[in-house]
């Protein structure tokens, strides 16, 4: 049996569109951002997570967006005492690491494989946590927009491969402290 050309091609355009538009709940938070790129993480073979950053058009653009799309169960805390530590190794304090670590703790959920968690930047707002499309915190500040998206973006990360996906031909956002 066959399948019609014309519903082959609907099926193919519905696929296409599904891959490279971004998530409801990004076009709705942020009218103005693009994706810049994409990338997976995997750790030992396993596949972790799925990530895409979004951004202004233009260079110096300073709202931005990360999504991250879990393939693995974690818990809120794991992925709360994880970003502490990568955020220690950007530089942060200990002390600053760590009360950050608990007040991150205190909202990222538990997450299940096909799960998002979004991270969205502003400068007039900072950074705004949604939990596939729900807000679950706000967390004022330039320090901890810095300290936790440089965790994906700064050039001292610990995963560099996934950085260079994420920023394509494109550059980190200003707010990381990198020009082109």
């Amino acid at each position: 049996m066959s399948i019609p050309k014309q519903l082959l091609a609907i099926a193919l355009l519905a696929i296409s569109m599904t891959i490279s538009a971004e998530p409801l709940h990004l076009a709705t938070e942020t009218q103005s951002l693009g994706l810049q790129g994409a990338g997976k993480l995997t750790f030992f073979g396993l596949h972790i997570y799925d990530a895409a950053f979004y951004r202004g058009v233009k260079n110096s653009a300073t709202d931005f967006a990360l999504d991250v799309r879990y393939q693995k169960s974690l818990s809120g805390t794991t992925i709360a005492n994880r970003a502490a530590e990568e955020m220690k190794k950007q530089g942060v304090a200990e002390p600053q690491a760590a009360n950050w670590g608990k007040q991150m703790a205190g909202f990222f959920p538990n997450v299940e494989p096909g799960q998002s968690l979004t991270a969205i930047y502003s400068a007039t707002q900072g950074t705004t946590f949604l939990f596939e499309g729900k807000k679950i915190a706000v967390v004022p500040g330039n320090d901890f927009a810095k300290a936790f998206f440089g965790i994906w973006l700064d050039s001292n990360t610990s995963v560099p491969k996934l950085r260079a996906s994420l920023l394509g031909q494109g550059c980190p956002p200003p707010l990381i402290g990198e020009g082109c």
